[in-house]
């Protein structure tokens, strides 16, 4: 494998955990738009209830 394989090697690396990370942050976006209102309800009655 010469040098310029390896270069391109790293930068299909790079562009596929790009690809990962940007996939991670949409889920997480979308989990914390779908389960928000709850998981703030739910802190809601938490502090409603505390003596």
């Amino acid at each position: 494998m010469d040098e310029g394989d390896q270069r391109s090697d790293r930068g299909a690396v790079a562009a596929e955990y790009a690809i990962l990370a940007s996939l991670i942050a949409i889920a997480a976006i979308v989990a914390v738009t779908a389960f928000g209102a709850s998981v703030n309800g739910l802190f809601q009655l938490a502090v409603d209830n505390w003596p």
